[in-house]
């Protein structure tokens, strides 16, 4: 697990998320306002995390609501010329993810100059979008043929918004994930975004899979985050450090700066 501290800057990482607010094309994109809108969003988002002292930022079209299961071109290259537009600002290891599209993230990924991305990468699923079936093989095979294997790839194993289609338990889809599409990271879910991971799934994939790092990827709070780090070799979290917890407001400086208090406590 060396890569975690010298690729994500720690040996337990804390990856704040940056949303996006909606991109041309999505039902709630604001129009009047464009891309300058969207830029100048996010841009005080990472200012808020970068002060609060997060570990890296990954940044998500949170906002795309509701979302697709293939990028298209026009929502795909808004969100490469918005992280373009503000990767200046960023002090710390980014990544990206486009919900809900694998091959997509690392396209994103690679032109943005990512350290890492995170999807369903594996996996058939009953979801709010219909049904879905991931592809693994294209999306490493991007990865290979546009000469970026130091890219790590985090597989989300239980998707949020969805149910898996079949009876495989958590740990072995977690272990098929490691062995057969060779996952740098497997990272645990709760039911939705902003809820948390049940802990026993988080166990039961930590002893699944080896030295493979293990995240928590939703849910994490300034109450929780002891008791996963705990189990769990970092975390994933945005609509904690948001205003008033709701996940479609800005970030606040203040949650940001609390919760990595208390990271650094269980740290030491």
């Amino acid at each position: 697990m060396g890569w975690l501290k010298e690729q994500l800057g720690s040996d337990k990482p804390v990856i704040a998320m940056a949303h996006l607010p909606p991109l041309p094309g999505a039902p709630l994109y604001d129009a009047e306002g464009g891309m300058n809108a969207i830029i100048d969003y996010v841009s005080r988002d990472i200012e808020a995390l970068q002060a609060g002292g997060v570990d890296c930022i990954m940044f998500g079209n949170e906002g795309d609501r509701p979302y697709l299961l293939e990028a298209t071109p026009q929502s795909l290259a808004a969100m490469t010329a918005a992280v373009a537009a503000v990767k200046d600002q960023i002090t710390v290891p980014f990544g990206v993810n486009y919900l809900w599209d694998p091959v997509a993230t690392v396209a994103l990924a690679v032109a943005t100059g990512a350290v890492f991305a995170r999807e369903i990468f594996t996996g058939v699923y009953d979801s709010d979008m219909g049904l879905w079936q991931p592809d693994a093989a294209s999306a490493l095979r991007m990865r290979h043929d546009l000469g970026r294997d130091d890219l790590k790839l985090l597989f989300n194993i239980n998707a949020e918004f969805a149910a898996p289609v079949g009876d495989r338990p958590i740990e072995g889809r977690a272990k098929s994930a490691v062995f057969s599409s060779l996952a740098d990271a497997v990272l645990v879910s709760g039911p939705m975004t902003g809820q948390p991971v049940d802990q026993s799934n988080l166990q039961r994939v930590k002893d699944a899979v080896g030295e493979t790092p293990v995240f928590a990827n939703t849910g994490c709070n300034i109450d929780n985050i002891a008791d996963i780090l705990s189990t769990a070799d970092g975390c994933v979290i945005g609509t904690h450090f948001k205003v008033d917890g709701d996940t479609w407001n800005p970030v606040d400086p203040g949650r940001v700066e609390r919760f990595m208090e208390v990271v650094a406590k269980v740290r030491a």
